[in-house]
């Protein structure tokens, strides 16, 4: 008898709660005016925003 198999749906980082890229101002502003910004990922997902999802163990059964 086969068992149906789940498929494992990723799931939100925890670290990032799925805002996996922020954007920092440097506080100065160019010649032109604009206000240059740098990007940071999150290092736990890489800027994805979704963690692998985990497989549930089931506990033996006695």
């Amino acid at each position: 008898m086969t068992h149906p198999t789940a498929t494992l749906t990723p799931r939100i980082c925890p670290n990032c709660d799925g805002f996996a890229t922020a954007a920092i101002t440097t506080g100065s502003r160019d010649r032109h005016g604009h206000l240059p910004t740098l990007t940071a990922n999150c290092p736990a997902c890489q800027g994805q925003g979704t963690v692998p999802a985990r497989r549930v163990r089931e506990a033996a059964r006695a």
